[in-house]
């Protein structure tokens, strides 16, 4: 199922997380993109389940606690490591780092996508989960573990790249 994706939200909210990370930019970092997302294997399924049961949790920069209080790559980090056992570093521009870059066309539920939403256009500062084509589960720093559209021109805008965790690149819908 190939199904459009432009990745963006709100102009001025703040930005999510703050560590930063250089990254290229591109052609395939702006305008919409077409993404083919998958039917969820189990384990992909699994992360996002537990990335909706974290929604609400308020925004607290440098902790990893639901209900209580995340930033953006502490809640990846927690997710992935207590629901299939991949240890991710803590922030996101690191995290971006050890992800497989993915083209649109590989995007699969549950891959992560980066986002320079700080000062520098460059710099990798938020991360969010994929969920479907059009949808990504993120801790923003103005209103907590949301939902956002991918679509919004924020989002598109600030958008750097999909990234897929080096443990699951044999993804297959199961």
């Amino acid at each position: 199922m190939s199904l459009l994706l432009a990745v963006t939200a709100a102009a001025f909210m703040l930005p999510s997380c703050r560590s930063h990370k250089a990254v290229g930019t591109g052609p395939e970092h702006s305008g919409t993109t077409a993404i083919h997302v998958p039917r969820a294997g189990k384990q992909q399924q699994r992360i996002v389940e537990e990335a909706r049961t974290w929604l609400g949790t308020p925004y607290a920069y440098a902790k990893a606690d639901k209900g209580s209080g995340t930033d953006c790559s502490g809640m990846v980090m927690k997710i992935y490591e207590d629901v299939a056992g991949h240890k991710l570093p803590r922030n996101s521009a690191k995290q971006a780092e050890f992800c497989k870059r993915l083209e649109p066309a590989q995007v699969a539920v549950g891959d992560l996508v980066f986002f320079a939403t700080g000062k520098d256009a460059n710099r990798v500062s938020h991360v969010g989960i994929v969920i479907d084509d059009r949808q990504f589960i993120h801790a923003s720093s103005s209103k907590g573990v949301v939902i956002s559209d991918m679509t919004t021109p924020y989002y598109q805008r600030t958008f750097k790249m999909f990234g897929r965790v080096p443990a699951l690149l044999s993804h297959t819908a199961e």
